[in-house]
């Protein structure tokens, strides 16, 4: 009564029309002072709140929420929506990670880095990611391309039984960590244990003409790498580094099926996209020339196994 005599008094008549039911305090929806119990709910998973999927929607979050007592009433999407890009959580597609099998994956990352650190303190070191690759002439790699037409279109390349030349070509690589130049020696054949030993000699010969004093290798533990052979060489060599003659290596393995932690994997990867042709299948010859030009090295004599299958002949060296 009392309120309706003060409106009189302030509108006159005016008091008797129908006004706006909206309040004229508007209660927030989402109290600030909950926004770390919101960013720290989004680190759960929605099973753990009794929901049966493993990942958050708007609807979940506003029941969860108001399950926790977060919120007086379980709020709209919209409100949950507006809230999360206030506090910078955005809606992001789900990444594929990889990991690696490997049960000392962290000791094996962690030496890894350990010669990373310590190589950029000694001058006299020069340290490199090896590894072997086929160059296909069959398989091509995935392209993209700015044409000015319709897509490009690659041709289906297959084996052929008459084709004297064989479907793929390997090569070891050297990515120096220092001038970040790849180092090549192709391979007759494939990678063997006795194959990489003379690529190692290779390598200890061009860094002994820079005066270095160690070379670290840091490689996977493919069969040609832990292959006995190459164990007892690195053995006898880093022997006569001791007395004075030669280049000591260090091998530094990296953990199974962890391609990211190799650096020189992405330039493979480069590599057979600049060097592909697209409507027909390259002779070894191109590709060796065009893989020689793309790292800017010269082509050098194959690596191989003797005649009498004991050993690689010695490498031959520029």
């Amino acid at each position: 009564m009392l309120n309706a005599l003060h409106a009189f008094q302030r509108e006159g008549l005016g008091c008797l029309k129908a006004k706006s039911s909206t309040p004229k305090r508007v209660q927030a929806i989402w109290s600030k002072a909950r926004d770390n119990e919101l960013r720290e709910l989004l680190h759960h998973s929605p099973r753990l709140f009794g929901k049966r999927r493993s990942t958050w929607t708007l609807k979940l979050i506003a029941e969860v929420c108001f399950e926790q007592g977060m919120t007086i009433r379980e709020v709209s999407d919209e409100a949950i929506r507006h809230t999360l890009a206030r506090l910078g959580i955005n809606w992001k597609r789900a990444k594929h990670w990889m990991t690696s099998p490997d049960p000392h994956y962290a000791r094996k990352k962690a030496a890894r880095d350990r010669v990373l650190r310590l190589s950029a303190h000694h001058p006299e070191w020069v340290l490199g990611f090896e590894d072997a690759v086929w160059w296909s002439r069959v398989a091509q790699p995935t392209l993209h391309a700015w044409t000015a037409g319709p897509p490009m279109r690659g041709q289906l390349l297959t084996s052929d039984a008459n084709d004297p030349e064989p479907d793929a070509v390997a090569c070891y690589g050297f990515l120096r960590h220092d001038t970040h130049k790849v180092s090549l020696r192709f391979v007759e054949g494939r990678p063997l244990g006795e194959v990489t030993i003379p690529f190692l000699e290779w390598l200890c010969w061009n860094i002994a003409q820079e005066e270095k004093r160690v070379l670290v290798v840091i490689w996977d533990d493919a069969s040609w790498h832990t292959a006995d052979v190459v164990t007892r060489w690195v053995k006898e060599q880093n022997r006569r580094a001791g007395r004075g003659n030669g280049v000591r290596v260090v091998i530094c393995e990296l953990p199974v099926a962890s391609p990211w932690l190799n650096n020189i994997e992405p330039c493979w990867t480069h590599a057979k996209k600049a060097i592909m042709e697209v409507d027909r299948k390259l002779t070894a010859a191109e590709i060796t020339a065009r893989v020689c030009e793309h790292f800017g090295c010269d082509l050098l004599p194959y690596l191989k196994m003797d005649a009498s299958g004991d050993g690689a002949l010695p490498s031959r060296v520029p």
